[in-house]
């Protein structure tokens, strides 16, 4: 049998059952309070039971089931685990069964004769602690208390059902792979392994937030990775101390630069093969139980305005397509600050056709053009928040009936002039090419605004001059997000602006690994 440790003994023969009451609601607050506490298992499988009931009580889910060996019915065997999390004909056919026919007789060491000759799961696990226990049991494992032992086997039999493999819907793309990341761990793993099937791939698991004890997965190339990145990602991570990790954005907020910025300096993803590209480059990527969003670190500037499909079409029409993504961002942020100073400063600027229509168009309207400006972007944003939340064969209705029914009827009652709704329709087609920038683009596109109504073109140009200054100085784990490195070379820029054929892609970014060579290009003789 397994051997008895009596220091592990909170009962004692002698004491009344009021203190032991007291004992287990004692032990039971030094679990909750601090899980590094190192509670450990009783000797006796009753106790076991009766302080595990004690711990999971008013809980209907969990289930309890005894065990008797046909052949020897002197030795009983007690089953827990959670309805709904696990594969109950695993339990039946490769926990249960084997265990009551069983002619396995028990010899010094039960656990090892249960695990090699008698239990037909490929992983188990001897787990002494009750935070062990604990966090097993809530994962969908079962846990198994044998007679007079300190010890309990944890059996991985899991069950719970997860979402399909299916496209992001954030993230469509015309050519290309078709999966997406889900909420389980073990299959966004299993999907990155598929894309790199190399030993050089390094994935590490860690767990956050203690009440909900989220396991997480730092994944790197060792060949690749920045180990200054590394240990600094590391670093901030070990400070988190938060009761529940739910979603990626918990770590976005806790361990990013500037984090007053309205500019991410954490990329995030939902595809495996923008994952697998990253780690090619020297990234690290952290996935997090229950989501299906990514993070990626260092991240570059330049990755807002990037696709996955960039890489699976021809450079000729990417690089357009990239061009165009950083134009509709400069002119999504710049436009209605331009309207309103040329408007309301600098009527020189337009041409007297021009000029006398835009006036003609503004004959009364009661607000000025900054006010018409700052309400229209608004009531845009609503419109386009309400088409997001409500469902998806509504939103897009309601968004575009919206849009022209209110449009229309402000232009008829002169509230609004008829150009600025060309201006806030202009703004809002652009912004929708750079989707990853929704939140920074809100922002940005009112500061400059409100700088412009209060001193025109100088006003749009100091505020367009503090934006470039605030990105020049932003940095993701120590690599700047914008700034390049050394000498300006063709290699720093072949994958920014533009895209370079795959054959001139030879070097990844120096900023981000020291193994820079991607592309061999030297040529080997034919023997």
């Amino acid at each position: 049998m397994c051997k008895i440790g009596a220091d592990y003994n909170l009962f004692n023969p002698f004491s009344t059952r009021r203190e032991k009451q007291e004992q287990i609601q004692k032990k039971i607050k030094e679990i909750g309070q601090s899980q590094s506490k190192d509670t450990f298992l009783f000797n006796t499988m009753e106790e076991n039971c009766k302080f595990f009931w004690e711990l999971f009580s008013e809980n209907d889910t969990i289930v309890d089931r005894e065990i008797q060996n046909i052949h020897n019915p002197s030795m009983r065997f007690r089953l827990f685990y959670s309805e709904g999390m696990v594969d109950e004909f695993q339990i039946n056919e490769n926990v249960i069964r084997p265990l009551i026919h069983s002619s396995e007789k028990p010899g010094r060491e039960l656990t090892k004769t249960l695990i090699e000759k008698v239990i037909t799961i490929s992983s188990i696990a001897i787990y002494s602690k009750w935070e062990e226990i604990i966090n097993s049991i809530t994962y969908g494992e079962a846990v198994l208390f044998l007679p007079h032992c300190d010890k309990a086997l944890v059996v991985d039999v899991k069950g719970f059902k997860t979402r399909n493999i299916s496209e992001p819907d954030s993230e469509k793309i015309l050519i290309g792979p078709r999966e997406g990341f889900t909420e389980g761990l073990c299959t966004n793993l299993t999907l990155l392994r598929r894309k790199l099937r190399t030993n050089d791939l390094k994935l590490r698991y860690r767990t956050f937030g203690r009440r909900t004890q989220t396991r997480a997965c730092i994944c790197y190339l060792d060949s690749l990775v920045n180990k200054r990145v590394l240990k600094e990602l590391e670093s901030r991570l070990d400070k988190i101390d938060i009761d529940g990790v739910l979603d990626t954005n918990y770590f976005t907020e806790l361990i990013r630069d500037s984090s007053l910025s309205p500019f991410r300096t954490t990329g995030y993803t939902e595809r495996p093969d923008v994952v697998a590209a990253k780690l090619l480059e020297g990234r690290i990527a952290i996935f997090l139980d229950g989501t299906p969003s990514v993070l990626t670190v260092p991240y570059l500037f330049i990755e807002n305005f990037q696709s996955s499909e960039d890489y699976y079409m021809n450079f000729f029409y990417t690089s357009f397509s990239r061009m165009l993504r950083i134009l509709g961002f400069l002119l999504t942020v710049t436009v209605p600050g331009f309207y309103v100073a040329v408007v309301a400063f600098h009527h020189e600027m337009l041409p007297t056709p021009l000029l006398i229509n835009i006036a003609s168009e503004r004959q009364g309207v009661p607000l000025p053009a900054a006010a018409e400006a700052f309400i229209m972007l608004i009531i845009f944003d609503i419109l386009r928040e309400t088409g997001l939340r409500m469902p998806s064969n509504i939103g897009q209705a309601l968004s575009i009936v919206g849009a022209l029914v209110i449009g229309q009827a402000a232009v008829e009652a002169k509230l609004v002039a008829a150009p600025m709704i060309i201006i806030v329709g202009l703004t809002g087609i652009t912004a929708l090419l750079v989707p990853k920038m929704n939140a920074p683009i809100i922002f940005v596109r009112l500061f400059i605004l409100t700088a412009s109504s209060i001193l025109g073109l100088f006003g749009m140009m100091l505020a367009f001059s503090t934006l470039i200054i605030h990105m020049l100085n932003l940095d993701s784990f120590g690599i700047s997000q914008l700034t390049p490195t050394g000498m300006l070379q063709f290699q720093d820029i072949k994958d920014k602006p533009f895209r370079a054929p795959m054959w001139k892609m030879v070097t990844r970014p120096h900023a981000l690994t020291q193994n820079t060579i991607r592309l061999n290009t030297d040529k080997k003789e034919e023997p």
